[in-house]
């Protein structure tokens, strides 16, 4: 794809419009060739070819890799500035120059699942586990509401003991507290009657990525037992309950092709989700996927401008896996079309032990009580952090 069939498709999203797949993955290969930080594993094929075989799906996403269409860097890097351009365009229209904050606290890194990616799975022996406790996040959210937080996100592995009965108790104390506060849950997959009775108990959103719009790349990133069909029965059933729901996907997991991240446009394009959580893959040392190369910056920031224009009023975060991948991360997420942070409001032990990936960051301005920091940042790039609820207010 030439400079100008990229420019003809990025005013077409700015439009509304939804390009063609084969478009939309040529697009991304020829202004960020790059999907991967080095080089995948000798043994990549085989894995993948183990992880198809043991689930017993086929591929539905052509593999193909076009990134021999790649525009020379300069014209891409051109592209690539028009499109943050008019997605920082987007956002200013829809927000301003505001940036909202949610106090993420980590209330537990036990959980019954084994996705192949992530550092706190089932099968990592070596992971030091931990549980907050109900008193110990009503302090969070103590703290945070005097720091001038207005949602609070409760992220955490699957762990049993937060039964529906604890999790809506939670909620629902939070609510009498500060009631002019948001509670977000992101606490994985659970069944329609659990999303049901913690929505009744005051929960305003819920995260739930999606991860892959392409049920064979889901298969490679995670055991049988866990099924693509499920994952999106999950997000369907969250929006019939009534939260505003955040879904979203990692830029640069293993197997994944430009028409992978094609079909995820397709499918936020559709599902048409509140919010949308969009960071590069980094691997954890203890995992499956300990040998592969971390995702693209670049490319996950093209993806994230995207997703802006297709979605001009969600809420866009700029991910802790970008300020860990770049120094300047969040900063570029935002000036990519990000309007969101969330700075760690846990205790400091437990941001120590939530290991999703390697090197995660958790403190200085990730850290929440270092939030004079991050305004500092975020001004000099020319916006504010505000306190607000920050509420999806559609277009």
């Amino acid at each position: 794809m030439n400079a100008q069939c990229c420019r003809t498709l990025i005013d077409e999203l700015a439009q509304g419009k939804l390009p063609e797949r084969e478009r939309l993955s040529a697009f991304i290969d020829a202004c960020a060739p790059e999907a991967f930080s080095g080089p995948v594993p000798d043994d990549a094929t085989t894995l993948e070819a183990a992880y198809l075989a043991e689930a017993g799906v086929h591929e539905t996403v052509s593999s193909s890799d076009a990134s021999s269409d790649a525009l020379p860097e300069e014209e891409a890097e051109a592209v690539r500035e028009a499109l943050y351009s008019l997605a920082r365009k987007r956002a200013v229209e829809h927000f301003g120059r505001r940036i909202y904050i949610r106090g993420l606290i980590e209330i537990s890194n036990i959980c019954r699942q084994n996705c192949r990616y992530c550092g706190i799975r089932a099968g990592n022996a070596l992971a030091e586990r931990y549980r907050l406790s109900p008193e110990q996040i009503l302090a969070c959210c103590e703290h945070g509401y005097g720091l001038g937080f207005r949602t609070f996100v409760f992220q955490g592995g699957e762990d049993p003991w937060f039964t529906d009965e604890r999790l809506a108790d939670l909620v629902r104390r939070v609510k009498s507290e500060w009631p002019d506060c948001a509670v977000t849950l992101s606490v994985g997959e659970r069944s329609l009657a659990s999303y049901r009775l913690l929505r009744e108990a005051g929960a305003d959103r819920f995260l739930l990525r999606h991860e892959t719009a392409d049920p064979a790349h889901y298969a490679k990133l995670h055991p049988v037992a866990q099924s693509w069909s499920n994952r999106m029965a999950c997000l369907r059933n969250l929006k019939a309950c009534g939260y505003q729901t955040g879904a979203g996907f990692m830029v640069g997991s293993p197997w994944q092709t430009s028409a992978c991240l094609a079909e995820d446009l397709r499918f936020l394009h559709d599902f048409q989700p509140e919010m949308v959580g969009i960071g590069p893959f980094i691997p954890h040392a203890q995992t499956p996927f300990a040998r592969f190369p971390a995702g693209s910056v670049e490319r996950t920031l093209v993806m994230v401008a995207m997703v802006r224009l297709l979605l001009p009023a969600a809420m866009l975060p700029s991910t802790t896996a970008l300020g860990t991948a770049a120094g300047d991360g969040r900063e570029r997420g935002i000036l990519a079309g990000a309007n969101v942070l969330m700075p760690n409001l846990s205790p400091k032990e437990a941001r120590a032990l939530y290991r999703l990936y390697n090197n995660k960051l958790s403190e200085g301005a990730e850290c929440a009580d270092n939030l004079a920091e991050l305004r500092e940042r975020i001004r000099a790039v020319g916006y504010e952090i505000v306190v607000d609820r920050g509420d999806f207010r559609p277009c």
